[in-house]
């Protein structure tokens, strides 16, 4: 099953993936639905509502709001990940800050803790695979910044180029690899310093950068190009461009692969669609149909 929050009319698609038929699109309790994260059982999703400071919990089988997460002073949530203990993290532009959800599924013991960044648009989120550091692109500063989550504190933030956006860790947690949609730019860091290790140029105004699940390459997804640029994450060269779209028309946005690495799923906001992509041979296999500006995504497969 594809997830798909719509910003542009606050609902979320649940597609099935085997016949591309949408299941359902229910409502979100507040505006402008962007990043998805799935519960660690695959029975929730949880959806940020980037006009408010609310998560909405949504049941997989039902299609219906479970709970609804309130971030208090932390407005804006963008990026969000689940992790395998069951915590949520969430990066939040308005509170300039990342956020720390204990107990989601629990009410009455829920804790959120807000980490401030101090640095503008604090806006995608990545957690290493310990569970014990976060690191967070700051769109409006140009910086990535990495939290320790057992100390709820910031450790350091570095400059990275001008549009910092799109960001991911290697399987092993070892780099972190960022992209800079104004710079037309991906820069891979120690995840453990954030020291940089090298910049790369890629498409036109990458605004996501994902790693494969082997960890052999990183992609990022080109709006102004309605491409995706792939990297050899070894040698750290350009080694292909995949074609999606005809022109920044297509306002691709979000990129997503499918659990094997296999197939690519790209956010094409101004077309109301997700493309699904073979990602070794590059065909675009369909372009599925969903609500307007689709932009996050979550794959249950």
């Amino acid at each position: 099953m594809l997830v798909v929050g719509n910003k542009g009319e606050n609902t979320v698609s649940f597609i099935d993936l085997a016949t591309g038929e949408e299941l359902s699109r229910p409502a979100t309790t507040a505006r402008a639905p962007h990043e998805i994260a799935i519960s660690p059982d695959a029975s929730l999703a949880a959806v940020v509502n980037y006009g408010d400071n609310l998560i909405d919990l949504f049941d997989t089988t039902t299609f219906e709001i479970t709970d609804t997460i309130d971030l208090g002073e932390n407005t804006r949530p963008h990026g969000i990940k689940w992790l395998a203990d069951g915590r949520i993290v969430a990066s939040t532009e308005g509170g300039r800050s990342i956020v720390e959800i204990n107990d989601p599924l629990d009410a009455a013991a829920r804790t959120v803790t807000g980490i401030k960044t101090d640095e503008d648009g604090t806006h995608m989120v990545v957690v290493s695979p310990d569970g014990r550091r976060a690191y967070t692109t700051n769109l409006g500063a140009g910086t990535v910044s990495l939290i320790d989550l057992d100390t709820d504190t910031l450790v350091r933030t570095v400059p990275s180029g001008a549009g910092t956006e799109g960001v991911d860790l290697t399987p092993d947690g070892s780099e972190l690899w960022v992209s800079n949609r104004e710079a037309d730019t991906a820069v891979v860091f120690d995840a453990q310093t954030l020291d940089r290790i090298a910049t790369i140029d890629v498409g036109r105004f990458p605004i996501r950068l994902l790693i494969s699940p082997d960890g052999k390459h990183a992609v990022t997804s080109n709006l102004r190009d309605a491409s995706l640029s792939v990297i050899d994450t070894e040698t750290r060269e350009l080694v292909r461009t995949i074609p999606v779209g005809k022109d920044q028309i297509s306002a691709q946005v979000t990129i997503l692969f499918s659990r094997d690495g296999g197939t690519v799923y790209v956010a094409e906001t101004g077309r109301d669609t997700v493309a699904e992509v073979d990602f070794e041979t590059g065909e675009l296999r369909r372009r599925i149909p969903v609500g307007r500006q689709g932009d996050g995504l979550a794959v249950i497969d």
